[in-house]
């Protein structure tokens, strides 16, 4: 089939098999391979592992109101795959110390299929007293070949007076 993970040979292998051997270690090793200071040189092809082929990733903006110099936006969903993810926040890594790391997870799993609800905290330094932003990421995951993959992840932040409910910030 096309779209299957065979079809796909040069599709690179876990880096390391302990990141994608269980939920757990699949959801540390996302927040571990993204996070960084600027100019920390991420490892793409770690992250990219963690996704099968054809996964999407995609980020929900709210509708933001017009101020002073800059009109209003529409709401919108926008989604891509981990590549473009890669092509689009590369160039922000060079600049920007980034640290994203989960609160708590909420995990559903029925076969060989799993849903998280991961609720997580970014910050510019691991020190920093209080996250810049905070959000859930909402993860498809299937377990196939022996491991665990991303198949989809899409992520809404805090914002515009929504705060994460507390069920979302307890294990």
């Amino acid at each position: 089939m096309p779209a299957s993970i065979a079809s796909h040979p040069d599709w690179p292998a876990a880096k390391n098999p302990a990141d994608a051997d269980t939920i757990e270690h699949l959801m540390a090793a996302l927040y571990d391979v993204i996070s960084g200071p600027a100019g920390q040189q991420r490892d793409w092809n770690r992250f990219r592992s963690l996704f099968l082929p054809d996964a999407r990733m995609g980020v929900i903006r709210p509708d933001v109101a017009a101020t002073a110099g800059k009109p209003a936006r529409k709401g919108d969903a926008i989604l891509f795959t981990p590549d473009t993810y890669v092509e689009r926040d590369d160039p922000v890594f060079k600049t920007m110390s980034f640290f994203e790391h989960g609160i708590a997870n909420r995990i559903e799993t029925f076969g060989n299929l799993t849903s998280v609800w991961s609720t997580y905290e970014s910050r510019h330094d691991p020190k920093d007293a209080k996250p810049f932003e905070r959000g859930i990421n909402t993860l498809q995951i299937v377990h196939a070949q022996g491991r665990y993959w991303i198949a989809n992840i899409i992520w809404d932040d805090e914002s515009h007076g929504d705060t994460l409910p507390d069920k979302y910030l307890k294990p």
